[in-house]
């Protein structure tokens, strides 16, 4: 198993990012905004190996709702980082 990393685009109100891991390992899911500010953090840990899904609700840190738009995703291990794009469509 390789390291992926999925969810619906673009996406309305709440978003699963679905992700699978070959190998237990710290994890850390971002959501920032296009201009790199940071948004939420949905993960920030160890994670065992195997298939996960985390949900956004399009909230941030504060659990205010953000506003529509693109965000980037990003999911680090100790050994790999992926940034993807998101529309979020109010």
């Amino acid at each position: 198993m390789e390291l992926k990393c999925k969810l619906p685009n673009p996406f309305n109100l709440n978003t699963i990012i679905k992700f699978g891991l070959p190998e237990d390992g710290d994890v850390q899911i971002s959501i920032d905004s296009i201009s790199g500010q940071k948004v939420r953090t949905l993960i920030d840990g160890q994670v065992s190996k195997g298939y996960h899904q985390v949900v956004w609700d399009g909230k941030n840190e504060s659990g205010q709702p953000v506003s529509g738009g693109l965000y980037v995703y990003e999911l680090k291990t100790d050994n790999k980082r992926i940034l993807k794009k998101m529309l979020l469509v109010k």
